[in-house]
């Protein structure tokens, strides 16, 4: 990428603020050594990863890659036999630490961050050297006591000899001899030697040795005769610790510089990481997003408009303007190739231009842009501006030279997949000759579909862009009103310079505004205020363009809510649902030990025929059941029947629910009820769900009969499949097959359950261990299922 040209845009200053969210040196130099690729592949990468950076920033919001530092130096000294000292041998730990976290955190999250991880998975865990260094280096990267059981010794033999010491010269302090010839009641320490100060004109009055003289000559530092011995042991203990120290740092440096190339390389990968924070957490605090890369067609054929690396920037903000920025929307590459931004000199075309090239740098060096998600940035492969100020220009060289130099170097330079950003153009000379080399410098470019931005003031060009195809106007918008620049980009149409209104509006004298209005060419001010009208009224479109789209979006978010409540009501409608059949069920399973405890008591009675009674409801209850309808039949459509026609005492009925008969026992005329007798039960009953059976003789017979043909052809399975069914669901199901097997007098049944956690084996096993349908049970042997079966054994009469 051309330097010159960053430099230009102020590249630099991107870095910087880059740099700031590093979390350690070597991913700050990284960040201030970010350079644009032309490599689609490579920028592409680099933007993904920008894009997963963001996405774990939103899961983990306060991530960071923690105490760390650039290690790489004091390793590379222990690699070189030199003994590290206590803090540099603290900082590897904790880097250590910091990236063996980093590492853990994208482990966990390896299948929605691929790229991250891909990258942290290289980083070598070295726990050995960790725990090494934290047995022995405290937090503030001192030796701890316990670094080895030596040290310990000796700490302890220190502590002691030096409160002996000082308990001894302390006593000296405190007789009444130290009152008179000691200056202060301190003790202190001169050459490692403990003292203490002693007026000089009772030297005689103490024997020992002088270590120091007070600088103004009236105190002597004095270590006493009888605390020399104590002394020296405490200084051969202080030497025995150094030595003890230096062995085991020196140990500690060794197993890291047993690890050098580990370390370093993942001290590459953090810092790699890190800076992936540091966009993301760039991208957080500016509303920066990935663009959408786009390609060239590399045969080059068809003009540009055909070629698919269009470059469209949406919302697009200037990086180093913050909340200043007014947001501008470009798209070139499509339409036309090259873009001619119009306007007052105040109104803001530097700053578009810049955003422009700035932004393309951006995104071709990796890094969010502070535009909409909907951005699209072609990887081009240069991108060459002539942007300057007086502060710029070379002091050897004029204005129009200078700018005259820039342009040379572009056309050298530029390629048809080049960014070219041309700001004012063809100024600095006279104007008639600066228009002219200005439209043939588009030119130059158009022929050569080099997508090209460029500024000017000259109003021919303003024609010339509108009526030469390949070429579009564009305009900085000035508010008719406070007569002042709203630096808001329109595309389609040229912007007037504006000249007299600024001057006004700067302060410049009523009457030489007036006077320069009157001195301009017939026809000048009807093309500016065409102009003006021309502008207002596409600013009055765009406005109500976005209040139809702001409708739309409102609509969208509407059905988006209405789906969304429609979802919930399906989810609750569902609930509800199976919330009933769960009651259902248990309501069914509760019918049916009813039912077989009624069975029960009717086999007592020993009477065959009641017994087929029972078994024929029994069926017609299971076959309800088993079609999921559980509602209160009505029967068939017949006339209301009343007392009147002939329902008395000894009558036999049929209750039409449950298909069983009973016997009359009496009547209720007023209420229209009767009671009835069912086995050993006696309920009375109104008369809508019963209906009377003429006796015939020889009907009861004939009845039992065909009630066990009945019986006979119901076809049931000799097994029952339990497998994928909910816990609460086997009892009724289980239940209902045992009973609709016994009335087809099956002998054995085969319950598969499959093995799985072994719930749904305990339920079934617990549940046929007491059922009344059930003689025995046992599991499946090898042929039959093992204990993922259990074989069932039915009573029979």
């Amino acid at each position: 990428m051309d330097v010159k040209t960053l430099e230009m845009l102020e590249f630099h200053r991107v870095r910087e603020i880059i740099a700031e969210f590093t979390s350690f040196s070597l991913s700050r130099d990284m960040s201030l050594n970010l350079q644009p690729s032309s490599d689609f592949e490579q920028v592409s990468l680099l933007l993904r990863q920008s894009a997963e950076a963001r996405r774990l920033l939103s899961l983990q919001p306060d991530l960071s890659a923690g105490e760390i530092s650039d290690i790489r130096e004091v390793v590379k000294m222990a690699a070189q036999g030199k003994v590290l000292e206590p803090q540099a041998l603290l900082e590897i730990q904790q880097t250590l630490s910091a990236s063996r976290r980093l590492r853990g955190n994208l482990s966990k999250l390896r299948g929605n961050l691929p790229l991250l991880w891909n990258i942290a998975q290289g980083i070598v865990e070295l726990p050995q050297i960790e725990k090494s260094i934290t047995a022995c280096i405290t937090a503030a990267g001192q030796l701890q006591d316990s670094a080895s059981p030596r040290l310990a010794n000796i700490r302890r033999g220190l502590r002691e000899a030096r409160e002996q010491l000082i308990d001894h010269l302390e006593s000296i302090i405190r007789s009444p001899r130290g009152h008179k010839i000691v200056r202060e009641p301190i003790i202190t320490e001169r050459e490692g030697r403990y003292v203490i100060p002693i007026k000089i004109e009772s030297r005689k009055e103490i024997k020992g040795i002088v270590h120091d003289v007070s600088n103004t000559g009236v105190t002597l530092f004095v270590e006493p005769w009888t605390t020399v011995e104590q002394g020296n042991q405490l200084r051969e203990l202080v030497t025995e610790e150094r030595r003890e120290i230096e062995r085991i740092l020196r140990d500690l440096s060794i197993g890291v510089a047993a690890h050098e190339s580990e370390i370093t390389h993942n001290v590459a990968l953090t810092a790699e990481l890190d800076l992936a924070l540091a966009k993301a957490k760039y991208a957080r605090s500016t509303r920066a997003t990935e663009p959408i890369l786009t390609t060239f067609h590399e045969d080059g054929k068809g003009p540009a408009h055909q070629q698919t690396g269009a470059l469209k920037l949406a919302q697009a903000r200037h990086p180093l303007l913050g909340e200043k920025a007014v947001p501008l929307s470009v798209e070139i590459g499509r339409d036309f190739s090259i873009l001619v931004i119009t306007g007052p000199n105040t109104g803001g075309k530097t700053v578009a231009v810049k955003t422009i090239g700035l932004l393309v740098s951006m995104a071709q060096a990796g890094l969010p842009i502070p535009a909409s998600e909907e951005s699209r940035v072609p990887v081009f492969d240069g991108v060459f501006a002539d942007i300057g100020d007086e502060q710029s220009i070379e002091q050897t060289l004029s204005t129009f030279s200078w700018h005259m130099s820039n342009v040379l170097r572009i056309t050298e330079s530029a390629t048809r997949r080049s960014l070219v950003l041309l700001d004012e153009l063809g100024g600095s000379t006279d104007p008639v000759e600066g228009s002219a080399l200005a439209r043939s410098i588009l030119l130059y470019f158009l022929s050569r579909q080099t997508m090209t931005v460029a500024t000017t003031h000259y109003s021919d060009l303003k024609l010339f862009a509108h009526t030469t195809s390949g070429l579009q106007n564009a305009s900085l918008d000035f508010d008719p009103v406070t007569l002042a620049p709203t630096y808001h980009l329109t595309v389609g149409v040229p912007g007037g310079s504006n000249a007299l209104a600024t001057a006004s509006r700067l302060g410049l004298p009523a009457e030489i505004v007036t006077a320069a209005r009157e001195m301009l060419p017939r026809g000048a001010g009807e093309l500016e205020t065409l102009l003006a009208s021309l502008s207002s009224e596409k600013q009055r479109l765009e406005q109500l363009r976005l209040v139809l789209q702001k409708e739309s979006e409102e609509a969208e978010r509407r059905n988006r809510e209405l789906e969304s409540d429609l979802q919930r009501l399906r989810k609750e409608e569902q609930d509800v649902i199976r919330e009933t059949q769960d009651r259902v069920a248990h309501e069914a399973a509760e019918l049916h030990r009813e039912i077989r405890h009624s069975v029960s008591e009717l086999r007592k009675e020993k009477s065959q025929r009641k017994i087929e009674q029972a078994r024929r409801a029994l069926a017609t209850v299971h076959q309800s059941l088993q079609t999921q309808v559980w509602e209160p039949s009505t029967g068939p459509e017949t006339a209301e029947q009343t007392l009147d026609e002939g329902i008395g005492p000894g009558d036999t009925i049929r209750l039409i629910e449950s298909n069983l008969e009973a016997r009359v026992l009496s009547v209720a005329q007023k209420t229209q009820q009767i009671e009835v007798q069912v086995g050993q039960t006696r309920i009375w009953l109104g008369l809508n769900g019963v209906e009377k059976i003429a006796q015939v003789p020889g009907a009861a017979d004939s009845r039992a009969t065909l009630v066990k043909k009945d019986v006979g052809k119901r076809k049931v399975s000799l097994e029952l499949d339990l497998r994928g069914k909910r816990a609460e669901e086997v009892e009724w199901a289980l239940d209902s097959y045992l009973n609709s097997a016994s009335l087809a007098n099956l002998s054995e049944a085969r319950i598969i359950h499959g093995f799985g956690t072994g719930t749904v084996r305990t339920i079934v096993r617990d549940f046929v261990a007491s059922h009344s349908l059930v003689k025995s049970f046992r599991p499946g042997e090898r042929g039959e299922g093992g204990d993922g079966v259990t074989i069932v054994n039915l009573q029979r009469e």
